[in-house]
């Protein structure tokens, strides 16, 4: 992220400098409502995309051993129609996965044959990804937990999708908070909709005053940016029940923006078979963010499983 801004804060004088030499205006500054509008289409288009989280279709949790895949009923992970009757073999020993597929069917690992060879997961930086037609599968790791995320550019969740629905966009939800760095990172504590807990580090709090009260959240991430996940007073009602992310630029001059305007829902909101963690207890805020995304129909990621 930094890097973007770095980019964009070299080339945007040079760009109006030579716009200004050869007699051209520059192009007006976007209005807020500009800005928000982009930022919620691309929201959006990210959410459609084959890849997307509106497609992922299941997710099943492995065990050491071999488990075969395909759209036979009997299969221990049972695919769309569109799959083989056989697919493939899952094995997996000690944490470690491998997928051998079936004879005769023509399924890649990253884009190559695959050869049996151990997958890399979704904790990698670069994880691997099994291709059976037009289904994909990443192994994903979640504590000590290992299972496999299936996506399907046809699953239902895509097809049925009506868009998201947001609050009126307004200035008085950019809110300029104060930056209070601690002199070390610490480990918060994060829980995920299945109920795992992991230590997350968190740089600091933003505080903040709205509705006459001082108010304060503690995000995760490092100077490259961070990601806000609460609550509010709106969870459950106009809003998704769980909460919801808002991600900022890292703080300048002692100033991080919240611009709650871009408050987005998690994952479950859109699949049941998201892994989504939850905002920290010190993250519930006693006042309603009339801002950002709303509730989307039905949450199927409401529940824990």
């Amino acid at each position: 992220m930094s890097r973007r801004v770095l980019w964009f804060a070299v080339l945007l004088p040079v760009a109006a400098l030579l716009a200004w030499a050869a007699g051209i205006p520059a192009a007006p500054k976007k209005t807020l409502l500009q800005e928000e509008t982009e930022f919620r289409e691309q929201r959006e288009a990210s959410l459609k995309q084959p890849t997307g989280w509106l497609s992922v279709a299941g997710l099943f949790w492995l065990h050491d051993g071999a488990m075969a895949l395909g759209s036979d009923p009997q299969s221990d992970i049972v695919l769309p129609a569109s799959a083989p009757k056989r697919a493939g073999t899952l094995r997996m020993r000690a944490g470690v996965v491998t997928f051998e597929p079936w004879k005769g069917v023509a399924a890649t690992v990253s884009g190559k044959p695959a050869t049996g060879a151990a997958l890399k997961p979704d904790t990698d930086e670069h994880p691997d990804v099994i291709q059976i037609g037009t289904l994909a599968l990443t192994i994903i790791k979640r504590g000590d937990h290992t299972g496999v995320r299936l996506r399907d550019p046809d699953a239902a969740t895509r097809r049925e999708f009506t868009g998201c629905k947001w609050f009126p966009v307004s200035a008085a939800w950019r809110v300029k908070a104060k930056w209070v760095a601690y002199p070390e990172p610490k480990k918060i504590k994060i829980t995920n909709i299945l109920g795992m807990t992991s230590d997350e580090p968190s740089p600091g709090y933003a505080e903040f005053t709205m509705n006459g009260k001082t108010l304060r959240l503690e995000p995760v991430g490092d100077n490259t940016g961070f990601e806000f996940m609460f609550k509010d007073a709106t969870s459950g009602s106009t809003t998704y029940a769980p909460g919801r992310f808002l991600d900022t630029d890292p703080p300048k001059d002692g100033i991080v923006v919240l611009d709650f305007n871009q408050a987005y829902n998690p994952p479950c909101a859109f699949t049941a078979f998201a892994t989504c963690p939850l905002p920290p207890k010190q993250n519930a805020l006693p006042v309603a963010v009339d801002a950002g995304e709303k509730n989307y129909g039905k949450h199927p990621g409401d529940s824990v499983r």
